[in-house]
């Protein structure tokens, strides 16, 4: 990386509220994330340069397009800023993260914004369900189902049990954890949900089976939000930052892109260590160009668990364990709150929540707040490097951060 990359703040919304409920919409979302970041960041709107929004079902969840200007229409003291939108589905606002840096880098501008923001809770969930369909390959995937993720996600299960063996055990407990560390995220949708003993077993009343291969607890929770970082350049920071220590930075990133259709992604890699090759690649990328080994450098890790199956998938390809064999970091603890490399401290999109074109950028903030001691009761101890791995659909957009301090 030629120009380092600084994260100056950050704000998330409460991904709990329903903001429809409230009579409010994905613009006043915008206003709060907006505004939020800019507090936090310490900059005034005349200092924000440029502006990325990440966003992928607007148009369809409440027929909302053009959401770059929605900034400066609902902040106007941004009026003028020239902004754009991002569509990646999962990874939208990864997209707007990397186009800012990109602009950073080249030296077009010093102090940009970057915004996810996403709602769901205005339509009906079976509708939402439908309209999130629109990730994948529409009428091509060839997957049976009711419910396109969950089905697609539970044949990445089975993907695993036919090469490698799969207990569900193990994705149970990554559910487990998951909602166990939401419950000490004051921001996060689940922290005050209520489990008994039986919720993280196969019993078909409590856990119910979705799409084969999926249970309840196996999913990722779709709900409102939004989440914003300014990101700033060196230069900015000798130039308007001369106090305390300097903010974290992006010392790494990968960005790879496959095919819509998960089946072809799967028949790609037969006979290959890894289910997707390019999200190994994807997370070596990160390494390179942070001048790091491997996850072994890592002090923990925000990853995307739409499903169980997706975080059971990122902990082999992220090197936590070998191939196939995510299995051996579940039992032996590595991904628990103290563990080698505790996982989604956040709670993950299980437990945090996960308003769709917000996750990229909720990631990186919280990758952020690890490495500068302020993820409160989330904190891991002594953090100095978090590594975030956000996909889009069917694992075919990936994106991967390295944040450090």
């Amino acid at each position: 990386m030629t120009e380092p990359v600084y994260i100056l703040g950050g704000h998330q919304t409460d991904f709990a509220k329903a903001w429809s409920r409230n009579g409010e919409d994905i613009s006043d979302m915008v206003r709060e994330g907006t505004l939020g970041a800019l507090a936090a960041a310490r900059v005034d709107a005349a200092q924000i340069q440029s502006i990325h929004v990440g966003n992928a079902f607007a148009e369809l969840q409440r027929q909302q397009a053009h959401l770059g200007a929605m900034v400066s229409q609902v902040v106007p003291e941004l009026w003028g800023v020239p902004a754009m939108r991002h569509e990646g589905a999962c990874a939208s606002s990864s997209l707007g993260v990397l186009a800012a840096m990109a602009e950073i880098e080249a030296g077009r501008y010093d102090c940009v914004l970057v915004l996810g923001v996403e709602e769901f809770k205005n339509l009906p969930g079976n509708l939402a369900s439908q309209n999130q369909n629109a990730a994948a390959w529409q009428g091509r995937e060839d997957i049976p189902c009711t419910f396109m993720w969950p089905a697609a996600f539970g044949r990445v299960a089975q993907e695993y049990e036919e090469r490698y063996g799969l207990d569900r055990r193990h994705l149970n407990r990554i559910a487990e954890l998951n909602y166990a560390n939401a419950r000490r995220n004051p921001l996060a949708q689940t922290r005050r949900w209520q489990f008994d003993e039986r919720s993280f077993t196969d019993d078909d009343e409590a856990n119910p089976l979705i799409e084969p291969g999926t249970r309840r607890q196996d999913c990722g929770q779709v709900t409102d939000g939004a989440c914003a970082v300014v990101l700033a350049s060196g230069r900015f920071l000798r130039e308007h930052r001369r106090d305390g220590a300097a903010p974290p930075r992006i010392a790494g990133w990968g960005h790879r892109t496959a095919g819509l259709r998960l089946l072809d992604k799967l028949e790609r890699s037969r006979g290959q260590a890894y289910v997707f090759p390019h999200v190994r690649e994807t997370i070596e990328d990160a390494w390179r160009r942070a001048g790091i080994g491997g996850i072994d450098a890592m002090d923990g890790v925000e990853t995307h668990d739409c499903f169980t199956t997706t975080e059971y998938m990122a902990i082999d390809h992220l090197g936590l364990s070998a191939p196939g064999q995510s299995w051996r970091a579940v039992e032996d603890g590595s991904i628990d709150p103290g563990g080698r490399c505790p996982v989604n401290m956040s709670g993950g999109l299980i437990g945090c929540g996960h308003p769709v074109g917000a996750t990229g950028t909720r990631m990186l903030f919280d990758a952020a707040r690890q490495v500068t001691g302020e993820a409160g009761e989330c904190q891991i101890e002594g953090a100095r490097r978090i590594q975030t791995l956000n996909i889009g659909g069917s694992c075919a957009t990936v994106v991967s951060f390295v944040v450090e301090r």
